[in-house]
C-alpha cells in the first residue's frame, strides 16, 4: 500500500473484508445519485472532458454520465461486473478488475486523454496506488475528475470515509490526488447539501508536463 503521512493502515479498513468481487458478482442496473446529481456529472465531463479524446472511466458500470452531443475517440471502462459493463453503450473497450488486489492498470503510459471516477473513490484501499497508475496512463496536462455523493454501500466503503463527511471526504480525496503526483488539485461544492437533490462534491486534478511536454513520471 502506497502511504499517506499520519494514515495507518487500519484506516483503510473494511467493515466487509471479503473480496469484492463478491460483492459486486450480481449486476445492478440502477444509478447510485439521483437525477439531479446525475446531470451535474455530466455538466461537469461536458466542461472539463477533451471532445475526441480517449476517455478512462474507472470504476464504471452500466452507464456513464457523459454528455450525449460529445463524441470521444474511445471511452475504456473499468468495473466489477462484466455484465453492466456491456449494457454500457458508450463504452468502446472495457475491462474487469479488482483495483484492491491489483491497482496496476492493463493501459500503456501517456495513452489516455482524460479519467473519471464517479461515486466509487470510496471503496480504494490503496488510493494513492491507483491514482499513480491513474496518472502514469493519462498524457500530460490531463485532467482526472473525481465526483462523490453522501451515498455509498457503508460495509464496502474505507473507515476514513465513513468517519467524515462532504467536504471533509473532498480534502481527503486532494491529498491522495496530491501523493499520486498530480498538480493544480481543487475540490467543488458542485450541488450544495441541504437541497431536493443529492448532494455532490468534485475533485479535479491535473498530470503534470516537463517543459519539453512530457509527462512526469508520479512519484
Amino acid at each position: 500500500m502506497s502511504n499517506l503521512p499520519r494514515l495507518p493502515p487500519e484506516a483503510f479498513a473494511k467493515q466487509d473484508p471479503t473480496p469484492d468481487v463478491l460483492f459486486y458478482a450480481q449486476p445492478r442496473f440502477v444509478t447510485h445519485i439521483d437525477d439531479a446529481a446525475v446531470d451535474a456529472v455530466t455538466d461537469l465531463y461536458r466542461t472539463h472532458l477533451p471532445t475526441g479524446g480517449r476517455i478512462l472511466d474507472l470504476m464504471s458500470s452500466w452507464v456513464s454520465h457523459l454528455p450525449a452531443e460529445i463524441a470521444y475517440d474511445a471511452v475504456i471502462g473499468h468495473g466489477l461486473n462484466d455484465r453492466e459493463l456491456a449494457a454500457n453503450p458508450r463504452l468502446t473497450q472495457r475491462f474487469v478488475q479488482d483495483l484492491n488486489a491489483d491497482p496496476i492498470l492493463p493501459l500503456k503510459s501517456a495513452s489516455i486523454n482524460a479519467a473519471v471516477i464517479c461515486v466509487g473513490v470510496q471503496y480504494l484501499q490503496d488510493p494513492v496506488g491507483v491514482l499513480r497508475e491513474v496518472a502514469r496512463v493519462l498524457v500530460p496536462d490531463a485532467p482526472v475528475i473525481i465526483s462523490f455523493s453522501n451515498r455509498c454501500f457503508p460495509t464496502k466503503a474505507v473507515a476514513i470515509w465513513r468517519s467524515l463527511g462532504g467536504d471533509d471526504q473532498a480534502r481527503l480525496i486532494e491529498l491522495y490526488l496530491r501523493h499520486a503526483g498530480f498538480s493544480g488539485v481543487a475540490a467543488y461544492g458542485v450541488v450544495p447539501e441541504g437541497g431536493q437533490s443529492d448532494p455532490l462534491w468534485a475533485v479535479i486534478g491535473r498530470t503534470v508536463a516537463t517543459s519539453d511536454g512530457q509527462a512526469v513520471s508520479p512519484p
